[in-house]
């Protein structure tokens, strides 16, 4: 049991989820943050989708990485990857079918994630089923953080709700305030973006470029 959760193991698991951010600091999965954080509640779902096929398709790929010949390997981890958000897709369908119409194309653009696609070929190509499970669980989490934390700003400040449920006061509304409807367009993810990849490089000294 000691193994499973070493230091390693617990490096591997935390870092993207910090220091290795997927989004803010290897730069990968943009796209989606644009497009799926006008709302808090289709972040949400987007983030904990990529989480889960992240996490078994590591899995899958570690425990066929030395079976599979090299010149085939991306379309197999292609495979496994399409296989995968197909099966999200119909369960959003059947379960959330609200939440699946708002995700629209998205869910099946999931299949390109770079960050799929980079943690299947750096990573479960040359680990354990084990630490790829972890790494595939840390870098999907990372990924959700940073959505949820742009939609949460996005949807606060551009609809008044959270959730669709609302935050701000009627009485507010009266004293002349108005949503900021710059908040729903896309640019806005792009510089809520900026400024959590900004605090983070302020927080932590080693992040900063000499």
């Amino acid at each position: 049991m000691s193994q499973l959760f070493s230091k390693k193991n617990r490096e591997v698991f935390i870092a993207p989820l910090t220091l290795d951010n997927p989004v803010t600091i290897q730069v990968l999965g943009i796209c989606s943050a644009l497009a799926v954080t006008a709302k808090l509640e289709p972040a949400i779902v987007m983030g904990l989708s990529v989480t889960v096929i992240l996490a078994f398709a590591n899995v899958i790929i570690s425990l066929l990485r030395k079976t599979v010949p090299n010149r085939i390997r991306i379309i197999v981890q292609l495979v496994v990857v399409a296989s995968l958000v197909t099966i999200v897709s119909e369960i959003l369908k059947a379960f959330a079918y609200d939440v699946s119409v708002q995700l629209s194309v998205y869910v099946g653009l999931i299949i390109t994630n770079c960050i799929l696609m980079g943690r299947l070929e750096a990573f479960a190509m040359a680990n354990a089923p084990w630490e790829s499970f972890l790494d595939g669980v840390g870098n999907g989490l990372g990924y959700a953080k940073i959505l949820i934390i742009v939609a949460f700003f996005r949807e606060l400040l551009g609809s008044g709700t959270l959730l669709d449920v609302r935050i701000i006061p009627e009485v507010v509304y009266e004293w002349g305030y108005i949503n900021n409807g710059l908040m729903v367009m896309p640019p806005m993810a792009l510089i809520i973006c900026a400024c959590v990849i900004w605090y983070e490089r302020s927080k932590h000294k080693e992040l900063q470029e000499k």
